[in-house]
Formats: structure tokens, sequence, C-alpha cells
């Protein structure tokens, strides 16, 4: 018994000598736990070509397009298997990962800097987002907001505005809304005319809001000569850059006008 006691005490000792702690197991030659990349639980066995995914994501972003998935790849907020032929083969982990890089571009106007944040702490298990289900959107990519997804024409927008043809009318002649060469408007039009007429009960009409109009198109030149330089390559990332960076300059530009006129607003009342 003495003999047991004194080769435990040794190994006590042998283990303190060593740093450890009694109820600690040695981790030498033992690795920490990884934490499984975001998304969890969903397979990252990659099987599926880039055309796979396109047609995967076409419910949602129509607009998607092989470019663009390039360009998220570059930014490394996707990274596919290579073949040894070198083609991409896609997981349906990374298929998620690109829905929710596509989202926040297309719903909030995430700068890809932030979103790549954004993954880095999905990873990390610091922040955690169930996977969101596929929505169907219009041709562009925006969220469908009308029931026919498409553009309208004069009636169907009077028509999902919930007003007359004539409010239509009158602020196409104000130069509010403009319309295609077809005739035809965009879906986003009708937030245009709703957000017309609320002013309108105000006594603010269709003469008033040409100033809005002649601000968007100002700004909109403004982003146009920023993404100038990369419209201009023929690289299809860098029109996938473009519109990127479009969206994103655009958003930062409705943004600051709107905490101007807040601010400028808040100095009228009492």
């Amino acid at each position: 018994m003495r003999g047991s006691a004194s080769g435990a005490s040794a190994r006590a000792v042998e283990r303190s000598s060593a740093g450890l702690a009694d109820s600690e197991e040695d981790p030498r030659g033992a690795e920490p736990a990884a934490v499984e990349p975001w998304p969890r639980g969903i397979s990252r066995q990659a099987t599926m070509r880039i055309s796979d995914v396109l047609a995967a994501l076409q419910i949602e972003f129509p607009a998607v397009t092989n470019s663009k998935l390039r360009f998220l790849e570059e930014q490394g907020l996707v990274l596919p298997v290579r073949t040894p032929a070198g083609y991409r083969q896609y997981s349906p982990a990374d298929i998620e990962r690109l829905r929710y890089v596509l989202r926040q571009q297309r719903d909030r106007y995430v700068p890809l800097k932030v979103i790549g944040e954004q993954l880095a702490a999905l990873d990390s298990g610091v922040e955690d987002e169930p996977a969101a289900r596929a929505q169907l959107a219009t041709q562009d990519g925006v969220r469908q907001t009308s029931t026919s997804g498409a553009r309208l024409t004069a009636a169907a927008l009077a028509r999902e505005a919930g007003v007359g043809v004539d409010v239509v009318a009158d602020l196409v002649a104000g130069g509010v809304l403009r319309a295609t060469a077809s005739g035809h408007f965009d879906p986003w039009a009708r937030d245009v005319v709703q957000l017309a007429v609320a002013l309108g009960e105000h006594g603010i009409d269709s003469r008033h809001l040409r100033v809005f109009r002649a601000a968007a198109d100002r700004q909109a030149d403004l982003v146009e000569q920023i993404v100038a330089p990369w419209r201009g390559r023929n690289a299809p990332s860098s029109r996938a850059r473009a519109g990127t960076l479009a969206a994103e300059v655009g958003e930062l530009c409705t943004q600051l006008h709107t905490a101007l006129v807040r601010g400028a607003v808040s100095e009228l009342a009492p």
C-alpha cells in the first residue's frame, strides 16, 4: 500500500512540475476543438457547380451572375472548392453564406467590409443567426413588393398604390416619376406615389416635389462619377464591383440626406 501511495505521490509531483492541475487532462497532443463555421448544421460537401448555385439563388436574386459570385469570392466572403481542373464547386453551406451576403447588400446596403466582419463573428460563434428561407424577388433582384413582380404600367401602378391614374399622370407631368421607353415603371415607383400622396395631404403637390427629383438626380450623378472607373473595365468582376459600390454610396447619400433634413426640421420644433 505504501508503494502505491508513493507512486501516486510521484505522479502528482510529476504533474505539478508540468504545471497541470489534478483535475486537468494532459493536453499534449490534443488540439483545441474547432468551431464549425457559419451556417452550422448544413452540409459542406461541395458538389454543386456555379450554374447550380445560380439556379438555387434565382428565386430571390434573379440578377445575380457568374461575375458577381466571382467578385464575392475575390473578397473572401465565400470560398468554393476548386477541382483539379480548376472548376469551382459549392456546398449548401456556401449557398447560405451567399444568400446572407446578397441580402445584407440588397436589404440594408451594408458595405462588403462590414459583411465580412459580420460573417467572421458568426464563424467564431460570438453571434449566431439561423439560415433564412429564400424569398421571391423581382427580376432586378429587389424584394418583390408588387403582385406582378415586374415593371408596371401606369394603370397597374395606380392600382397597387391605391390611387387614380390621374395621380400617376400628374407625377409624371411634374417630372417626379419617369417611365421607361416602353411606358412602364419600376416596382419602387409605388413607394414614390404613396409618399407623394401622403405629402399631398399637407398641401405639397407635384410642383414642390420637383426639388426632390432634382436632388436625387444630382446624387445619382455623383454616384455615377464614383463608379465610372469600375464600369469602364471589361472584367466581369469589375462590373459587379461597380454595382455593389453604387448601392453602397447611394445608400450613404440617402442616409446623409435624411440626417440633414431631420436636423433642419428639429430646429423648427418648439
